[in-house]
Order: C-alpha cells, then sequence, then structure tokens
C-alpha cells in the first residue's frame, strides 16, 4: 500500500488595487459626480484652495519629474563605491566630504537611505554616510534650482537652503562620530547584490518607484498648502508670522508631519505667504533631513535603536542650524 502525500491547500492571494486601478476609480467617480463636484468647487473657498493646490502641484511637478530622472540614472549607472574611494580616511574631513557629495546625488529623501546603507556595507564609516545621507536631499542641484523657482523674488534662499543643508549634514555627523556607538547601528539590509544589479531595468524601477512615493507626498503637502490658506484666519497666521519664534515653531513641525519631497517643498513653503524667511528656511532644512517617513525609513534599515537617537538629534540641529542661517541671512526683520 503507498501512502500518499496531501497536498496543503492552495493559498490564494489577496487581491490588492495598484496605484493605477486607484487612479481610473478616482477618474471614473470624477466623471460620475461632475455635476456635484462642478457645484461644489464653484464656491469661493474651494475656488481658492483648487487654485493654490493647482498652483503647487504644477510648478513643482517638473522638478518632482527631473529629480527622479537623474536619480534614477545614478543608481542605475554610478557604483557605491565610487563614493567609498573618493571620500578621506580620517573623520574630520571625511564627515563634510560627504556632506559636499551630496550635491552629485539628485533625488528623493527616500532614496538616501538605502544609499547610505549601501556606503556603509561598502566600509564608509558610519558618520559620512549619514552625513551623505542628511545632505543628498538637501543641496543637489535640482532641489536648488528648484528653491530658486519658487522664491524667484529673492534668489538668497537659494544659498540659505545650500549653507542650511550642509552645515546640518556636517554637524550631525561630527555629532554621531563623538557619540555614535557600533551597537546603535545595525543594518539590516545587506545589499551587496545591488551593486551588480545595475542598467536599464534599475533606472526604469528606481525612477518609477520614486515619482509613485514623491508625487504622493506633494499631493498631499499642496493639498494641506491649499487647506491653510482656506480654513486658517489670516489674521491668526498674521499673528504667527509676526513672531520669528512661533514661525519656526509652526514649520519645523509642520516639515516633520508633511513629509515633502525636497524636490518639491520650496514650491508649498512659497505658499505660505505671510511666514516670514526664517520660518520658511527651517521649512526647507528640516524637511530633507527628518521627518515621520525617514524616521520610519531609518528604523526599518539600521534599526529602531538608531533611530530614536538619530531623529531628535537630527530634528533639534536642522532647526537650531536653520534659525541661525536664516538670521544671518534675513535678520528678525523678515
Amino acid at each position: 500500500m503507498t501512502a500518499t502525500t496531501e497536498r496543503p491547500p492552495a493559498t490564494r492571494r489577496r487581491y490588492r488595487p495598484g496605484s493605477l486601478e486607484i487612479l481610473g476609480v478616482v477618474l471614473l467617480a470624477g466623471i460620475v459626480l461632475r455635476g456635484p463636484l462642478e457645484s461644489l468647487f464653484s464656491a469661493p473657498g474651494m475656488r481658492t484652495w483648487s487654485t493654490v493646490f493647482v498652483a503647487v502641484c504644477v510648478q513643482a511637478v517638473p522638478f518632482l519629474v527631473l529629480g527622479v530622472v537623474v536619480s534614477g540614472a545614478i543608481a542605475a549607472y554610478v557604483p557605491a563605491s565610487f563614493f567609498r574611494r573618493i571620500l578621506p580616511q580620517q573623520a574630520a574631513l571625511a564627515v563634510p566630504a560627504a556632506g559636499a557629495c551630496g550635491v552629485l546625488l539628485p533625488g528623493c529623501e527616500c532614496g538616501s537611505v538605502p544609499i547610505a546603507n549601501r556606503l556603509m556595507d561598502r566600509g564608509v564609516r558610519p558618520s559620512a554616510a549619514l552625513a551623505f545621507l542628511l545632505s543628498a536631499p538637501a543641496i543637489n542641484p535640482v532641489v536648488l534650482v528648484a528653491t530658486a523657482v519658487a522664491f524667484s523674488t529673492d534668489h538668497r534662499m537659494a544659498w540659505a537652503r545650500l549653507v542650511a543643508g550642509l552645515l546640518t549634514a556636517v554637524v550631525v555627523g561630527w555629532i554621531w562620530e563623538r557619540i555614535g556607538r557600533p551597537e546603535w547601528l545595525a543594518p539590516r539590509l545587506k545589499s551587496g547584490a545591488d551593486e551588480d544589479a545595475r542598467g536599464f531595468a534599475t533606472f526604469l524601477t528606481t525612477m518609477r518607484t520614486d515619482f509613485t512615493q514623491a508625487a504622493g507626498f506633494l499631493v498631499l503637502g499642496a493639498a494641506v498648502a491649499a487647506t491653510f490658506k482656506v480654513l486658517v484666519p489670516a489674521r491668526w497666521m498674521e499673528h504667527v508670522g509676526s513672531s520669528v519664534l512661533l514661525s519656526v515653531a509652526l514649520m519645523a513641525v509642520l516639515a516633520f508631519m508633511l513629509a515633502l519631497c525636497s524636490e518639491a517643498d520650496a514650491f508649498v513653503a512659497a505658499s505660505f505667504t505671510t511666514i516670514p524667511m526664517v520660518g520658511k528656511l527651517v521649512f526647507l532644512t528640516v524637511g530633507p533631513a527628518i521627518d515621520v517617513k525617514l524616521a520610519a525609513l531609518q528604523a526599518g534599515t539600521f534599526g529602531r535603536r538608531f533611530a530614536i537617537r538619530f531623529a531628535p538629534l537630527t530634528f533639534v540641529v536642522a532647526v537650531v542650524v536653520g534659525s541661525g542661517v536664516g538670521l544671518l541671512f534675513w535678520g528678525l526683520g523678515t
């Protein structure tokens, strides 16, 4: 009598709609509900909301697309070992050198976390890799050009952002070199195979992933900015704007919570017309350095023990540096 082996019943994978299906449903709903939507958006408040929302998105999308294209090209064709070869061995020099290398990597801050992990896997000291992680989304050419366009009436913002972003990365890197412990940093994602997985397929995958993530946060940020414009009384915003301390605190918290892409956040910051330039610079300094999504990514990549120490350190340094640089550029007047 032969024994028969019973196969476990096949488990059906639960269907999960993708972004394309969701977009199709939204468009279909818009067509079906065209009449009610027209009456809704004809209200004065909704007109203002839709105008601000569309303006922010339309201004930011070209820079977002350019950023993800360049980021995908670098991920596909520039090996991570390139940065290890050009960095000095001394920590005092490696940290600012790694921070300056951030100019070479246009892209979303989401992509900087796995790249920093890859650099550590290749032998780059953690403080230098973390300085690169903080500077790449903040001082790359796409971000600086987008900032100059968003603040076309005051090009000092682009220079101030460059100084504040680089200084934040270097200061945090130097502090981590002194206080960081190896047991706090436990990389979980080994990316040795990623070094060989390069080419056009990697370019397309990276570009699609970065754009999908960044575009969602851009839409969220534009919606929040438009909602602020409509719901928050102008008198209240003028009161906040009259105090540098209140505007810094408000914009720092907003930057952390909104989790915008650095290639589009300048257009959102520029929409807060009553906030002084110092507060806007803090928004543009904190956002690329640390926000809710970056804290989660860092915890998943390097471990919770790292994230609970690195995130507060980065937030405090970014607020202090952004405020200090803003006061140097504009003083207390604007």
